[in-house]
């Protein structure tokens, strides 16, 4: 199934599971829909089955979103406990949509915890208190911690009553957007299949001979953490001069502090030298490096921060970032700042999980999980980027009952994209969004919009974020009420953002000529070069010309 159709089967309201094989989009796909649900105000749930996991989309664990922690169970008094406490009551409440993401790694256990809760917050029998529930993940990947013994029917998420209950359409994404058709993508998807051929395997192993660009120095994948440690501790040492020491600061809910601090992969304490090979582990807002992006610290900026160069020649001084947990209304539960960088000599197998490396030297010697192999293999595109250090049997196993799960889910996915048209599904989103009580006005869908965009660009100048908005033709009555300014502080703005970016169309905002024919013949009354009076043009146009419409026949003057 493509993404544009498995996007449309989601903005119908079914209950999903958007799965397909690494770098076919997935996460892509998710943060689309919810961006598409938070600007139609609908109330959704971010949460993955880990905490690594979580962070890449700025969610949370589901364990402590459905405040189910490390239970195993849930009596009717836990329950009451519970719906006692404010937080858990008002956001269990009020959810429309919850998007579990790598919910292969959930347990079947945990999954019927959840659907108990919410039967129980919502007052519901059906699946999952009868929400929209959106399940994504690969059961190729890695698989949930079990308790000794168990089998994996005893512990995949798909095994459990509430999959079977909430009628999930299957979106099996095909589009690969990580590897090409080439020979790593060919013994990934023969992995899959659960038999590797002989050829495939021959190639595995003379990718132990690959030699990879010494300059860069590729990062090391290992499925221990203590060989990751070791190697990281070792390269930091070689390199001269002291290192330069950040701590990390935080706020607000203590269990949720200890939630972020063990599933941010920016730790806790980090030390840096010139010279130190490092890997970014966050997204940046303005796009200039993603989570996974490599480099080197040149040095380090007036402010202290590490200067990094990146693997595209580009360098980039990395800042305090911030991670959060924040409840349905935007309140941040929880807060993490700390620069988002590692040492990446070395990381684990684990940690990767969800990142695309442009090289990588792995040592698969020591795995000891299905799976483990699969993922590091598929962090990369080209067979040619691995220099692979060791291979055990296990590393290209992966699980029978997954592998059987896949191909029904492939079966299903058919049956769900020859069920739907895009033309129907377009329908029914627009009474799914009514249903939720969300907004469907299209002018109220772009306030939201901006406010989010705007939210998420702290960064930048009061100017900037109101570009934001100039750029989508908002009239400056909107932009006043969205930023929260008047309409004469916006005009005024426009002046500046005029002059600093001459370039940009913005002649939606110009004045009618004879409006600015007036103010201009004003302005060039006063003496010659003093400053732009716009009490003085009101004077001499005698109030006839409003002080908006002045500052706006200057911005195009």
């Amino acid at each position: 199934m493509l993404q544009e159709k498995a996007l449309a089967i989601l903005k119908s309201g079914r209950n999903v599971f958007l799965t397909g094989s690494a770098g076919t989009g997935k996460t892509y796909v998710l943060n689309e829909y919810i961006t598409y649900l938070k600007a139609r105000k609908v109330p959704v749930a971010i949460t993955a089955s880990t905490g690594i996991a979580a962070t890449h989309m700025n969610g949370m664990t589901i364990h402590s979103w459905a405040g189910i922690g490390v239970k195993d169970h849930l009596t009717k008094g836990d329950l009451a406990s519970m719906k006692a406490k404010k937080y858990l009551k008002t956001h269990l409440e009020r959810v429309k949509v919850l998007i579990i993401d790598e919910v292969s790694m959930l347990h079947k256990n945990q999954i019927n915890l959840v659907d108990i809760v919410l039967q129980y917050f919502k007052g519901n029998n059906d699946a999952f208190g009868g929400i929209q529930v959106v399940l994504s993940g690969d059961f190729f990947q890695l698989p949930p911690i079990g308790k000794p013994g168990e089998t994996s029917k005893e512990k995949f998420s798909f095994m459990s009553e509430p999959w079977l209950k909430a009628s999930l359409s299957v979106c099996y994404l095909t589009e690969q957007y990580r590897q090409s058709d080439n020979d790593l993508n060919l013994i990934l998807n023969e992995i899959r299949q659960g038999g590797i051929s002989d050829k495939s395997y021959t190639q595995l192993k003379k990718a132990s001979k690959n030699e990879l660009n010494e300059e860069k120095e590729a990062t090391k994948l290992f499925t221990h953490n203590s060989d990751v440690d070791r190697i990281n501790s070792e390269h930091l040492a070689t390199l001269p001069g002291k290192p330069k020491t950040y701590s990390a600061t935080t706020k607000g809910n203590k269990k949720l502090i200890e939630t972020l601090k063990n599933s941010v992969l920016a730790g806790e304490n980090l030390a840096f030298k010139i010279g130190a090979k490092v890997m970014f582990v966050k997204n940046d807002t303005e796009k200039r490096y993603v989570n996974g992006s490599m480099g080197t610290v040149l040095g380090f900026t007036d402010k202290g921060f590490p200067s990094v160069k990146l693997l595209n020649g580009k360098t980039v001084a990395a800042e305090i970032e911030n991670w959060s947990i924040i409840d349905d209304n935007g309140k941040t539960l929880a807060s993490y700042n700390q620069i988002p960088l590692r040492l990446a000599w070395a990381i684990t197998v684990h940690k990767c999980q969800g990142m695309t490396l442009d090289e990588a030297e792995i040592d698969l010697s020591k795995t000891f999980e299905k799976g483990q192999g699969y993922v590091a293999l598929s962090r990369l595109k080209k067979l040619e980027n691995l220099q692979l250090i060791g291979l055990n049997e296990m590393a290209l196993s992966v699980d029978r009952l997954a592998q059987k799960a896949d191909s029904r889910f492939k079966d299903l996915s058919e049956d769900a994209d020859n069920a739907h048209k895009l033309e129907e599904l377009e329908l029914q989103a627009s009474s799914f969004i009514s249903a939720s009580g969300g907004i469907t006005n299209p002018k109220e869908i772009t306030k939201t919009k901006n406010r989010l965009k705007e939210k998420a660009s702290g960064k930048l100048s009061t100017y900037e974020a109101t570009l934001i908005h100039l750029k989508q033709s908002v009239t400056l009555k909107d932009i006043a009420e969205i930023r929260g300014l008047s309409v004469g502080t916006i005009a005024g703005h426009l002046i500046k953002i005029r002059k600093d970016h001459p370039d940009e169309n913005l002649s939606f905002y110009k004045p009618k000529a004879a409006i600015i024919k007036q103010v201009k013949a004003a302005y060039n009354q006063q003496s010659k070069g003093s400053t732009i009076s716009l009490n003085a043009i009101y004077s001499k146009l005698a109030g006839k010309v409003s002080y908006d419409d002045i500052k706006l026949a200057v911005a195009f003057f």
